[in-house]
């Protein structure tokens, strides 16, 4: 009986250094728990009042360029009033050419905050039953006239039997857009600066069903962005779907992390295929 007695005492002791430690581990997780709440609502509540700002300084900013656009207009009009002295109507011309400067700026710097307010916002789905078939043949015949323009030519492939998808179609035709326009970029500039590129000067819209995980087809239904331009470099390609990122002078680098984001609420997934001088592939994969 001792001896049952003192191994009990002996199982005690050896169990007290493990439930200590495991009461220190305990605590230590719960004070890490508690670390990360405080973070995120920090940065919670950050993202609340930046949003908020962006949406105060919109505002103002709207208003100094249509003023920006009426002095303008009055410095277009001092100008022709006073074409009979020259010295007059040239310092009037350069205000009128400074305030022209003055308010592309504000136009960029609007853009720049409603690209952020679509980014940082919340994503709010309106979802049915889409046709992706038509869906991009509306976006074809809307967007031939800007590519022809351009010197592109816009060709639209679709698959035989027409795709449905559970979608938004305002916003996936927002995320499938940004692509176009990027793509009619990248041939345009590779173009004009004579790089390498595929030559064809085409941008392909193409929709197709590919095969699940498990094998069955029809798991997915995808949108292909196939373009002719100058392809993404590796190190480019790292950081296209970062926040601000941009290899564009004028761009907010906020387009591809917003088309992205819009097409992960749907559940689905943006890839890219790209080879240098020959150009880009983007496909938005939906569920089927």
């Amino acid at each position: 009986m001792n001896w049952f007695f003192l191994g009990i005492a002996v199982g005690l002791l050896l169990a007290i250094p493990g439930a200590w430690l495991f009461s220190r581990r305990t605590e230590r997780k719960v004070k890490e728990l508690e670390r990360d709440a405080r973070a995120n609502e920090r940065l919670a509540e950050q993202a609340t009042m930046t949003r908020g700002l962006a949406h105060e300084i919109k505002n103002p900013l709207s208003t100094i360029g249509l003023n920006v656009q009426l002095l303008q207009e009055d410095a277009a009009d001092i100008e022709r009033a006073v074409e009979d002295q020259p010295a007059i109507a040239e310092q009037a011309g350069k205000v009128r050419r400074r305030l022209g400067t003055l308010g592309r700026e504000a136009v960029r710097l609007r853009e720049i905050l409603e690209d952020f307010l679509r980014f940082a916002g919340r994503i709010e789905l309106d979802t049915q039953k889409t046709d992706i078939n038509a869906l991009v043949d509306e976006l074809g015949v809307f967007f031939e006239p800007q590519a022809s323009e351009a010197g592109i030519k816009l060709r639209c492939q679709l698959e035989a039997s027409p795709p449905t998808a559970n979608a938004d179609p305002s916003l996936l035709k927002q995320a499938t857009l940004n692509l176009m326009i990027n793509a009619i970029h990248a041939m345009v500039d590779a173009k004009k600066d004579k790089q390498p590129h595929g030559g064809a000067n085409e941008l392909i819209l193409r929709t197709s069903r590919s095969t699940g995980k498990d094998g069955k087809d029809g798991k997915k239904l995808c949108i292909h962005i196939i373009d002719t331009g100058p392809g993404i470099a590796d190190k480019v390609k790292a950081k296209l779907f970062e926040p601000y990122f941009s290899t564009k002078r004028t761009g907010t680098g906020l387009g591809l992390p917003t088309t992205r984001r819009i097409i992960e609420e749907h559940g689905g997934e943006l890839t890219l295929h790209t080879e240098l001088g020959k150009g880009s592939e983007f496909t938005i994969e939906l569920p089927g």
